[in-house]
C-alpha cells in the first residue's frame, strides 16, 4: 500500500464492507457466518474512532436484519441499520422514481426491504397487470412458470432490474452461482432487455449506503470501499471516485491482478484486515 492510499484510509469519511469473502465467510455447520481474522477488531476500531461505516453485501437471500443478526452471532458490533442488501438500494430507487408495483423473482428476503418501504411485492408467476418492474434476486426455486411471467410483464412494459449480475460470489467451500445472474441471462435471451443493476457495483447502491452512514455528497470521494471483488467493490469504486482496497481472501487474487480491467483494479490489495487496523 502507497503512503497515498495509506493516508486515505486514515483520513476516510466513511467505510463500506463487503461481507462475505471480506469480512466474513458463510459457515455452513451452524448456518451463520464467521468473522475473517481481524475483521471483528477493525470494525470496532473505527466505530471507536466514530466514523461511520455500513456492511454492504450483494446477497439478497436474507434480509438486511437477519445478516445483521447473523454477523452479531459471530462477534460483530453491528446495528441493522448499518447492514444493507441490494434490496435496500433497490427500494430506494423504486420510492424515487414512483414504481409501486414490482414483480420480484426472489424470496421473502429479496422482496422485505421493498415491502417495508410500502412498495407492492408481486409474486414471480403470480397473475398481475400494470407491473413497473421486474426485479430479480436470490432465487433457486426459479421455475419456467416464473420465467414466462417475467417476460409477460417485460413484454407489457416493465423495466428490467436486478439485485446483482455477477456470476459468482464467495463462500467457505469456493465459490457458489449466483442465482440472479442466471435469471437475468434467461430473461434477456427471451425479451432483448437487459436488466439494470440496483445493487454493487452501481452508484445507486453506493449513495444509498453513503445516505444512510449520512456523509454529505461533498465528502464522498473519502469513502472508503473494502471488498473481494473486483467486478463489484473495485468497479464501484472506480466508478464514484472512491478508494477501493481489495481482499484476497474471497474472489480476487492476486496472481490474477494484472489481467483486470482499469476501472476493476484496487487501488491497494491486503491479505488481511490486520493491515487496514494498524492503518486506523
Amino acid at each position: 500500500m502507497t503512503p497515498d492510499i495509506a493516508d486515505r484510509v486514515r483520513q476516510a469519511s466513511g467505510f463500506i464492507f463487503d461481507m462475505d469473502g471480506t469480512i466474513a465467510l458463510g459457515d455452513a455447520a451452524s448456518g451463520g457466518h464467521r468473522a475473517l481474522p481481524g475483521a471483528i477488531e477493525l470494525l470496532a476500531a473505527i466505530k471507536a474512532r466514530g466514523i461511520p461505516l455500513c456492511v454492504f453485501t450483494n446477497g439478497t437471500a436474507k434480509p438486511p436484519a437477519a445478516y445483521a443478526r447473523s454477523l452479531r452471532s459471530a462477534g460483530f458490533d453491528l446495528a441493522d441499520g448499518e447492514m444493507m442488501t441490494p434490496s435496500s438500494s433497490a427500494a430506494a430507487w423504486f420510492v424515487k422514481r414512483g414504481i409501486r408495483r414490482v414483480r420480484v423473482l426472489g424470496n421473502a428476503g429479496v422482496a422485505a426491504p421493498l415491502r417495508e418501504a410500502g412498495i407492492t411485492c408481486i409474486g414471480p408467476a403470480e397473475r398481475a397487470s400494470e407491473v413497473e418492474a421486474v426485479y430479480t434476486g436470490w432465487f433457486r426455486e426459479f421455475t419456467f412458470p416464473d420465467l414466462e411471467a417475467a417476460c409477460q410483464s417485460v413484454w407489457d412494459g416493465a423495466l428490467v432490474t436486478t439485485a446483482s449480475h455477477v456470476p459468482f460470489f464467495a463462500t467457505a467451500h469456493g465459490r457458489a452461482i449466483g442465482a440472479s445472474f442466471a435469471i437475468n441471462a434467461m430473461i434477456a435471451a427471451m425479451t432483448g432487455k437487459r436488466a439494470k443493476v440496483l445493487g454493487k457495483p452501481s452508484r445507486t447502491a453506493f449513495d444509498t449506503a453513503a445516505d444512510a452512514m449520512g456523509i454529505a455528497r461533498a465528502d464522498r470521494g473519502r469513502i472508503v470501499i473494502v471488498g473481494d471483488d473486483p467486478a463489484l467493490e473495485m468497479r464501484m469504486a472506480r466508478t464514484v471516485g472512491a478508494t477501493g482496497i481489495g481482499m484476497t481472501t474471497g474472489i480476487m487474487k492476486p496472481a490474477a491482478l494484472a489481467t483486470l480491467k482499469p476501472a476493476e483494479r484496487p487501488h491497494a490489495i491486503i491479505e488481511t484486515l490486520r493491515a487496514l487496523h494498524d492503518l486506523i
